[in-house]
């Protein structure tokens, strides 16, 4: 017997109109839909009209209904995988089932749509080209604590996931590793009626919600840190600011001293580092 394709199906993360022809193509056919909550994707499926068999399938259950996803996979039928919004596997179940399809030799078939932490990104006014995503910080203070420090210098754009009710206890410890200069931006209520950008550094969005209340889910981005150009020099290598300096068009001799400059150093002990 052929067996079944699991679908990866991304929904709306807010407003409905965003869901993709072939995703409602694809919950239109499939035998069953792996849902995080049933009683929020019946209302997705009724609001289009599609009747269908629901399974649930959500982060602390997923461990133990693999198996019996696997087994209606190797009996031929198809499933999709939705999470309550937005694109399953990411904070969201689906990472562990792909896993053990890719194991047991199961075709994935990822069907595209809106993911919150990109469509934050995009509206930021930070780097896009790079970035770093980290979805939601542990809940222990130790695991907090060390995620916090491997970021505290990072030069992309952070990007973090937050509940409402976690948000202040967050911006905290933002500023503690961060600074309360770091700039940052608050997504809030993507694609839905009150979305909202606020742009802040950690110390004004600290200050700006000790009068006004925190509603709505929260992707929040992180300006990463930035470099001055004296430190860029300082970690250069002398053969890559020569190689540079030559490249530019300057002459061997004016080269090496304008290496001299740059590392503080005498033109001597540029020629002898080359030399080496």
């Amino acid at each position: 017997m052929e067996k079944g394709t699991l679908y990866l199906v991304a929904t709306p993360i807010g407003n409905l109109e965003d869901i993709t022809f072939r995703a409602l193509k694809v919950l239109q056919e499939v035998d069953i839909v792996l849902a995080e909550d049933t009683r929020k994707t019946l209302k997705l499926l009724n609001h289009f009209e599609i009747s269908k068999k629901l399974i649930s399938f959500y982060r602390h259950n997923e461990g133990v209904k693999i198996d019996y996803v696997l087994s209606l996979l190797n009996d031929g039928k198809n499933l999709a995988v939705v999470s309550d919004a937005g694109t399953p596997g990411i904070s969201d179940p689906g990472e562990d089932l792909v896993k053990a399809c890719i194991e047991n030799e199961i075709n994935i078939v990822p069907i595209p749509g809106s993911v919150a932490f990109i469509q934050g990104l995009i509206c930021s006014g930070f780097d896009t080209t790079r970035f770093v995503f980290e979805g939601f910080l542990p809940m222990n203070k130790r695991g907090r604590k060390e995620k916090l420090l491997s970021l505290k210098d990072e030069t992309r754009t952070i990007i973090f996931y937050e509940a409402p009710h976690k948000l202040r206890y967050t911006l905290d410890d933002l500023k503690e590793y961060f600074g309360g200069e770091r700039r940052i931006v608050l997504a809030r209520e993507l694609t839905k009626i009150h979305e909202e950008f606020l742009r802040f550094s950690i110390d004004e969005a600290i200050n700006y919600y000790e009068t006004n209340d925190i509603k709505g889910e929260f992707v929040i981005l992180v300006e990463g840190k930035k470099i001055s150009s004296e430190k860029i020099i300082s970690e250069e290598s002398i053969e890559s600011l020569m190689k540079k300096y030559l490249n530019s068009g300057l002459d061997k001799k004016d080269a090496m001293k304008q290496v001299a400059k740059d590392k503080g150093i005498t033109k001597s002990e540029v020629y002898k580092k080359l030399l080496k």
